[in-house]
């Protein structure tokens, strides 16, 4: 970022250094132009300007050399005679020459001579109204110089179109602006120092919370430890990136707890079946071994104690793989007749509690999901209003405008369980000598707001446990 910084500095003060060369260029080549009288549409100094009545241009030239141009003229030379006085001697010019009809250079005595160029004979042949142009030639005491050429038309004392070339030497210009172009090469210089040490220190300063996020992931991957925090001040975008990844660990960490809480619950739940299931199958072993076979009875018992143990063992191992199943893998949904689904369930309770009366009254209600799931969830509440109702008992299933309520008549629910009843593996104390794992309500909670319902389990009045599961649909089946 400090180099781009410094890249960007570098080009920016090259180009204004670069204009304002350019324009002071222009304004001393304009100052010079004026000074040779070539930056109006008039003639040098002196001349009265094109079509001016009694002149034309350079006559104010004409006439203060008049004679030394009709004697360049006589004796038309292209080389000056030197002169050992460098000083001026001809107004504002350097340089003064006669240019002939032909396109020869006459050389004025002590005004030193031009290169004639291809404008300035074109202006003696009268083709052109004057040449402005960049030239070398000899000063007066034959030094070689750059200079700024003006020619323009003239007339020699016989008529004949001649033109007159006068110039100023480049030094004046050129001198300043090797001058500037130092200095701005000077100043860019500093310019790109400064921008660059100022982008660097920019850079480590804005790059710094950056720099501490990469050190954290970096931790997090070496250590695998979800509960580093990086500081999150301000609202620029470094903080609310923060903000993100502290959240994001934050998500992490709270999954990680509760994979962990979910393999040690499961473990904690998996080893009372499978420790039943290994004395019960030890003594039979034993029993075999030593040949003292146990009485038919104790023999019975031992197996119902087997199938009962494999039965629970089953179902836990597949309420972990229904919890243990992601959120991302939704399953496929569909049109579910949830009174169809409502009636198999209570079929199935009745004949889990052959002594309890199971009342159902359901209304046609249809519903958006997956069916195995959702007769499943339902099955959950039944059986958990089957656990817990007394001998003899009564359970009261409701099935209308989209409710699902399950009454029973058992003990009800504790007010401080209540928060609790839907958490994995949670039993409350007074159900932990019954069967089951802790896992049927969290199924229902799970499946129910995966298709966008609500469901909750209260106190009944009169005692018991009142559920009730809300699901979103229609009363005839959609199209």
């Amino acid at each position: 970022m400090a180099l781009l910084t410094a890249v960007a500095v570098a080009l920016a003060v090259a180009v204004c250094a670069a204009a304002g060369w350019y324009l002071t260029r222009n304004q001393l080549y304009r100052e010079l132009d004026r000074r040779l009288g070539a930056a109006d549409v008039g003639g040098p100094p002196g001349s009265e300007g094109p079509g001016a009545p009694g002149g034309g241009p350079g006559r104010g030239v004409q006439r203060m050399l008049g004679r030394q141009i009709e004697a360049a003229l006589l004796d038309c030379r292209s080389s000056s005679s030197t002169s050992t006085s460098d000083g001026r001697g001809f107004g504002p010019y350097e340089i003064v020459q006669v240019v002939n009809a032909q396109g020869r250079p006459c050389t004025v005595p002590d005004a030193g001579s031009l290169k004639v160029t291809a404008a300035d004979a074109a202006v003696a042949r009268g083709d052109s109204d004057r040449a402005l142009h960049d030239g070398t030639g000899v000063s007066p005491g034959g030094k070689t110089v750059d200079v700024r050429i003006l020619t323009f038309p003239a007339r020699a004392a016989d008529g004949t179109p001649i033109a007159l070339s006068v110039a100023l030497s480049l030094d004046e210009v050129e001198g300043p602006l090797d001058n500037l172009a130092l200095l701005l090469v000077a100043v860019t210089a500093l310019g790109v120092l400064v921008s660059a040490g100022a982008g660097l220190m920019i850079a480590r300063a804005s790059l710094r919370p950056v720099d501490e996020l990469t050190g954290a992931v970096e931790h997090i991957a070496r250590t695998e430890d979800l509960g580093t925090r990086i500081p999150a001040e301000g609202t620029d975008e470094i903080a609310r990136l923060s903000r993100s990844f502290n959240a994001m660990t934050g998500a992490l960490a709270a999954s990680r707890e509760r994979q962990q809480q979910l393999i040690a619950d499961a473990g904690h739940e998996l080893r009372t079946p499978l420790t039943s299931l290994r004395t019960n199958i030890d003594l039979l072993l034993r029993a075999e071994a030593t040949g003292r076979d146990l009485p038919a009875a104790a023999r019975h018992n031992l197996l119902v104690s087997v199938k009962a143990q494999m039965q629970e063992l089953s179902s836990l191992v597949g309420d972990l793989l229904e919890l243990a199943r992601p959120d991302e893998a939704e399953p496929v949904l569909e049109t579910v007749a949830l009174h169809d689904v409502v009636d198999r369930a209570v079929e199935r309770a009745r004949l889990r509690g052959p002594g309890l009366t199971v009342q159902a009254d359901t209304e046609p209600w249809y519903v958006q999901g997956d069916p195995a799931s959702l007769e499943r969830a339902v099955v959950n509440l039944l059986d958990n209003a089957v656990k817990f109702s007394p001998p003899a008992g009564t359970v009261t299933v409701r099935l209308a405008g989209g409710e699902l309520t399950v009454r029973d008549h058992g003990p009800g629910i504790p007010a401080a369980d209540l928060p609790h009843v839907f958490e994995r593996f949670w039993r409350s104390p007074s159900a932990r000598s019954l069967p089951g794992s802790g896992l049927g309500l969290s199924i229902v909670a799970r499946v129910v707001a995966e298709m966008g319902g609500t469901v909750d389990l209260g106190p009944a009045e009169g005692g018991g446990a009142l559920a009730r599961l809300r699901l979103p649909g229609t009363g005839a089946p959609r199209d």
